[in-house]
């Protein structure tokens, strides 16, 4: 059990940063290629300046993906994505508020921010582990 444990301690870290950071990294870039159709998305949403917030938007998904995977300022990155979350999440996932055949999908696209968030505040608490370019420890 300890050298499953000790595996875990130094594969985990990289394996479970790339997979939280993969999200954000390709719809950052798929933002870039259809940037004209999201900000229209975004402009229906209510959202005053959309493209300016859409370029925002694929500063922190994209940036802030990468910098997650590479581990390099990682505590930074996850806190900006938390922060960036909550009112992507309240605004484009609001499952109470959309018609039934949509609810569903909404809730399950909510709880997966919420999930992701809590991934994100993991980071910020422990850092990027082993395997990344910046090893920064909370006041050590």
């Amino acid at each position: 059990m300890d050298t499953l444990c000790n595996l875990a301690k130094q594969f985990a870290p990289v394996t479970g940063r790339a997979l939280l950071a993969l999200i954000f990294v390709l719809s950052g870039f798929n933002k870039i290629g259809g940037f004209a159709g999201t900000a229209g998305y975004m402009a229906s949403k209510g959202l005053p300046m959309a493209e300016v917030l859409l370029v925002l938007t694929i500063i922190i998904e994209l940036g802030g993906g990468l910098l997650i995977m590479l581990g390099w300022q990682a505590r930074w990155a996850a806190a900006a994505i938390f922060l960036f979350l909550i009112p992507v999440t309240l605004v484009f996932h609001n499952y109470w508020a959309v018609d039934a055949a949509q609810q569903q999908m909404q809730m399950i696209q909510f709880m997966k921010n919420l999930s992701i968030m809590g991934g994100m505040l993991m980071i910020v608490a422990f850092g990027p582990g082993p395997y990344s370019l910046g090893r920064d420890h909370c006041g050590k």
